[in-house]
């Protein structure tokens, strides 16, 4: 089941990344319920085993490219996200105090806090690209203007897998044109 996981949320993101064309150093948000995967209500039952099939399936594909993961939290830390401070840096985000853990906070943002090299909590972000799994609602840390991503993985687990990307806003009015690179 676990490897069956991993390879949903590998293929999830390698998708994702082809449909959003992010750049290194570029903030993408995830939003993920292991209780949702594990066919139950979201928040009821948390599981570390099931948050870390997932992190590594998606993680050493964005490290690979140089793209910053931004693990959000459940709403018991108003879905705060962990990231690596280096990220929280070049981005300018401030830091706030908090450890997750899997029931204040979630199995996916405590298993990014151990995993990462020099882990921070922030408030909020505005992301490039961003995954939801089972129903957590990333969309308050994507910037605007955000696009769905359809995806051929529908689900990781029994969780729904719902991703968006951004692109500039369109300026201008009818008379304008748009480069289409941006799109």
């Amino acid at each position: 089941m676990y490897d069956t996981i991993k390879q949903e949320a590998h293929s999830a993101m390698i998708q994702l990344l082809d449909a959003a064309h992010l750049q290194a150093k570029d903030l993408l948000v995830v939003g993920c319920s292991s209780s949702e995967i594990g066919g139950q209500k979201i928040g009821s039952s948390s599981s570390i085993n099931l948050a870390e099939a997932v992190f590594s399936g998606l993680y050493p594909v964005l490290k690979d490219r140089g793209i910053f993961l931004a693990a959000q939290c459940c709403e018991h830390l108003n879905r705060a996200l962990i990231l690596e401070k280096e990220a929280a840096a070049y981005y300018g985000y401030p830091l706030v105090n908090v450890v997750p853990q899997p029931k204040a906070g979630g199995s996916f943002a405590t298993t990014a806090y151990h995993a990462f090299s020099a882990p921070v909590a922030v408030e909020k972000i505005q992301a490039q690209a961003g995954m939801d799994i089972g129903d957590t609602l990333i969309g308050m840390h994507l910037a605007p203007v955000a696009v769905p991503v359809r995806l051929d993985v529908k689900t990781i687990g029994e969780a729904r897998a719902v991703c968006a990307r951004v692109r500039p806003k369109f300026i201008g009015g009818e008379r304008a044109m748009y480069d289409n690179a941006l799109l």
